[in-house]
Parts: C-alpha cells; structure tokens; sequence
C-alpha cells in the first residue's frame, strides 16, 4: 500500500528552510530598558502647567491672557468650510478700523504685516471685529496716580466698574465661532436654471486677465484722441 511521505522537519519538529540561508536568531530582548520611554510625572506636569496658567493670570490681571486675532479659512478644499483664529490682523484691517499698527501691539492686537485681504467679506468681518473690540477695551493710565490722562485713558470711573468684571482667561478673547452650514430648500429660480456658470466664471477670469492691458489701450486710445484734436 503507498504512504505519503511527510515533508523532512528539523528538531523540534520545525520546518527546515531551503538553501544555506543565516538561520533567524533576533536578539529582540536585548537591552530593552534604553528603548522605553515612561511618563509617570504625567499627573505632576498637568498640575505644573496649572499652575503656570494661575500664575500667567496673576501678572497680567486685569489684563486678558490671549490676545485678538483675526477669523480666517483653513487652507486647503478639505478645510476652507471652517473658520479659524488667524496669526495677526493686516496692515489695511487696521487702518480700516482706525488703530495704528503700532498702538495695536500695546492694546493686545495681533499684527501679521505678511497675510493679505482676498475677499471683502472677510476684510469686513476682521474689521467689525476690531471695532467691536474696541468699543470694549479699557485702557488703563501708565500711572494710575497722575492726574494727567493721555487721550483714550479710562478715568477713575471707568476703572472702578471694572474693579467687578472677570478678568478674560481664554485662549482668544473673542472666540472664534463656526458659522451655520445648514441651507434651507427652496425652489430653483428660472434665472438660475438657465444661467451658465462656466461662462460667467471664465469671464471674470478674462476680465482680470485682461484688466491692465485693456486699460492701457483705452489710455492709448485716448492720447491718440487728444493729440488728433491738439492738430
């Protein structure tokens, strides 16, 4: 009766490999102690940073811990929906608003002179959040003791009634809040059926494509027209 031969197996009934290849002899458990890393000052770090928070607090109250910055978009298709606290306002959103670039960094401004305004709603929307700030900010005199005041100092007054109010201790002073994505249904207007969307847009990428050079030709047209007349 034929048998089927079992395949040739080493010691301990393991599989020998084919050719002469290093047998595997990883030292994996060598040395293990310098590769792990612990963390057992966890609880203490938390409370440290606490602590420095309180701290931080201390020494700017009355003032706010964070400072204004701007609402921006996310970078990207995948983020540009929401909106974000930017690095620091631009030079135009602060001469919008009336603040002077550098009286901003003393009234606790951010200031980035690299970002650039894109769209006027967002220009808009930094500039009344300036204004808004500023119809809050209470500036305190140098030298609470002089009786005399610099133009825009809070008087006696003024510093008393904030004697009651919470000193701010958020990140941003005023937050930054995601506006409503939600679109109520309605009805496609026949204007809208029928436009052509492509062609709008392809005009208004021509238009600004063009903008300098037709400007130049209507200049040139123009100082022709004036030197024909001058004859």
């Amino acid at each position: 009766k034929a048998t089927k031969l079992a395949p040739h197996r080493g010691a301990g009934g393991v599989r020998m490999v084919k050719h002469n290849n290093i047998i595997p002899n990883a030292h994996f458990r060598k040395d293990w102690q310098r590769y792990i890393k612990t963390w057992f000052d966890q609880p203490a770090k938390k409370k440290a940073r606490r602590a420095a928070r309180d701290a931080k607090a201390t020494k700017l109250a009355p003032r706010p811990i964070g400072k204004l910055r701007p609402v921006v978009r996310g970078q990207t298709l995948k983020y540009n929906l929401r909106v974000r606290a930017g690095r620091g306002f631009t030079l135009d959103e602060l001469k919008a608003a009336g603040i002077n670039k550098r009286e901003a960094q003393g009234l606790g401004i951010a200031v980035d002179h690299r970002r650039k305004n894109r769209s006027e709603e967002g220009f808009k929307i930094n500039v009344d959040r300036l204004k808004l700030y500023k119809s809050k900010l209470v500036v305190y005199p140098r030298k609470p003791t002089s009786k005399r005041t610099k133009a825009g100092d809070a008087d006696a007054k003024e510093i008393k009634a904030m004697e009651t109010v919470e000193q701010n201790t958020l990140k941003t002073v005023l937050p930054v809040a995601q506006p409503s994505q939600r679109i109520k249904a309605r009805k496609i207007t026949d204007e809208e059926r029928n436009a052509n969307v492509a062609a709008v847009l392809r005009k208004a990428l021509t238009d600004q494509k063009r903008a300098g050079a037709r400007a130049k030709a209507a200049a040139d047209k123009a100082e022709a027209a004036a030197a024909k007349k001058r004859k």
